[in-house]
């Protein structure tokens, strides 16, 4: 018997111990620690990371540099990115998408703040237009999964109303359309509890993913998107999650190095505790000019929780 043969037969009699969460499932958001793509894996080789995450490409908030978003581009624009990654040692964990993140046509929105006739009418026309789109946007996202060799896209639960109880059927339905595309294609849809959206703290999360129950839709939990609703989200939120749903786990620096400190530490023990499979990013999320110096220290900071 090889060595490959008694690994597989250990495993098949449950002797071999999977790996635990540990540095070398963690991952970067590129666009959130870098001011360009080779800077971003500059970045995760500094740190050692085998992993990163993508939603657009880095420009450390130079607003006058253009963006582009990874799951809009052409085939052999995606092929040059994979490859490149690929070349540094690095995989794909999570493809971040902004699929759904908009306003759900008829609903009456949360605005924080009031919004003028003029401005209210050219939104909802942009609204009816990215919901027109929907299903092409979708096929776009898992194009560009397959290309990168991503199997996770992130999607939303629309932008928040006024009444969510009310619209919560229909936006169970419009995910559930998703997810049966998603299948389809091959991908997972891993709905992110984001507090401008429909689902925005870990009772919402966890109950619309059991809701739409479907095997392509899990979850990325972000505890910090449920302060704003006055969760508590470690230990209460994490304890309503259905685990077996968890696809993927998020960090910013306001709950590492910020005012809304998280106990990582023992997030990451229960993590290990519960056989979790996935990976964590950092999402770092400054705003002040000082992303970059922020990641830096989140990551000094986070190698810690893993020690």
């Amino acid at each position: 018997m090889n060595r490959r043969e008694l690994i597989l037969a250990l495993s098949a009699a449950g002797l071999l111990q999977a790996k635990g969460l540990d540095w070398s499932r963690f991952a970067i958001l590129t666009d959130e620690c870098a001011g360009s793509e080779a800077d971003a894996i500059a970045f995760a080789k500094q740190y050692g990371l085998k992993w990163v995450e993508l939603r657009d490409t880095p420009r450390a908030q130079d607003r006058t540099r253009k963006s582009e978003t990874y799951y809009r581009m052409e085939p052999e624009r995606l092929k040059q990115v994979r490859a490149d990654l690929k070349a540094a040692g690095l995989k794909i964990s999570f493809l971040n998408t902004g699929l759904l993140k908009f306003g759900l046509p008829g609903t009456e929105l949360k605005m924080s703040r009031p919004e003028s006739a003029e401005n209210k009418t050219k939104r909802e026309a942009r609204q009816e237009a990215q919901y027109a789109d929907r299903m092409k946007d979708l096929e776009l996202a898992i194009r560009a999964a397959h290309a990168l060799d991503v199997s996770q896209l992130r999607v939303f639960a629309f932008v928040r109303a006024v009444d969510v109880p009310a619209i919560w059927d229909r936006v169970a339905n419009e995910l559930g359309e998703y997810a049966r595309v998603a299948e389809k294609g091959g991908v997972t849809l891993l709905l992110e509890n984001e507090s401008s959206c429909n689902v925005a703290t870990s009772k919402e999360l966890a109950d619309m993913t059991l809701k739409v129950n479907s095997k392509a839709l899990g979850m990325n939990w972000d505890p910090d998107n449920t302060f704003a609703f006055g969760e508590k989200a470690w230990p209460d939120g994490y304890k309503l999650l259905p685990f077996k749903k968890l696809g993927n786990v998020q960090m910013k620096a306001g709950n590492v190095i910020g005012p809304r400190k998280i106990d990582w530490t023992s997030i990451i023990k229960e993590l290990n505790k519960d056989g979790y499979k996935g990976c964590i990013g950092l999402e770092t999320h400054i705003f002040d000019g000082t992303l970059i110096e922020k990641a830096h220290l989140c990551m000094k900071e986070i190698k810690t929780y893993f020690a």
